[in-house]
């Protein structure tokens, strides 16, 4: 048997693995993707394609469906609506989410970077009021130099921002990198949440998962800024 020890120590994350992981998952506001999605709970199955080139009422459309469930509907209905769908495949922030400075655990073939959540200006304030009670953990490949999986967990039950009780909140979300321009996405992202209100106890569970991804830019300018900027980074053209 052998005994893994890890090994603890704070690091900037403006320099090393932690560094080349976040540039990586910064991919920039002309990138989008058209994707197919699987949204899964324990009673229903749906799976949409979208694509931001088509025209708007047809960008977001059901391609299958098994089960009931009101709740899965109405996770895929507000997705739906949102301006930009595809927003959700490209990690939000999270440079200014980790700060400057985390604390890292070496397990050898993974990092474990333990910090706390820093709101950024594009965070609401339920996105404010659960970083302030979330333990936030991120799990880094330090050879690969990728983030592979974030997880969000309430370490005990509180109160509501608007009443009741959570008694439980996980959020994972697991990332991978597409091929084409070397970018972090999320592939998949897992949610369980029980909370009671009013003498009733809530649950909702599910997880997204990618089925497949085509990733491009606005338009051709964009993409050859994009390029050119990672060869400047990177010292190719030199």
């Amino acid at each position: 048997m052998h005994l893994w020890i890890a090994i603890a120590f704070p690091l900037s994350t403006a320099v090393g693995p932690v560094d080349t992981a976040l540039d990586r998952a910064e991919a920039p506001n002309t990138m989008r993707a058209a994707f197919t999605v699987e949204l899964a709970s324990g009673k229903a199955v749906r799976i949409f394609d979208y694509d931001p080139r088509l025209p708007e009422d047809e960008r977001w459309l059901l391609i299958s469906a098994r089960g009931e469930d009101g709740d899965l509907d109405e996770v895929a209905a507000h997705w739906g609506a949102e301006a930009s769908p595809d927003g959700r495949l490209f990690p939000d922030d999270l440079r200014a989410s980790l700060g400057e400075q985390v604390d890292v655990e070496d397990f050898g073939m993974a990092w474990q970077i333990n910090f706390r959540h820093i709101p950024s200006l594009n965070d609401t304030k339920y996105d404010i009021w659960a970083a302030e009670r979330m333990r936030a953990t991120a799990w880094l490949d330090p050879v690969g130099d990728r983030f592979v999986r974030i997880d969000y967990t309430l370490p005990r039950p509180v109160k509501g921002p608007e009443g009741g009780k959570i008694r439980r909140y996980d959020q994972s979300y697991y990332l991978e990198t597409e091929p084409r321009f070397g970018m972090s996405f999320v592939s998949a992202f897992t949610i369980e949440l029980e909370a009671r209100a009013a003498l009733k106890t809530f649950r909702r569970s599910y997880r997204a998962r990618i089925l497949q991804a085509e990733f491009f830019f606005a338009n051709k300018a964009a993409e050859q800024a994009f390029v050119e900027m990672r060869q400047i980074g990177t010292g190719e053209n030199q």
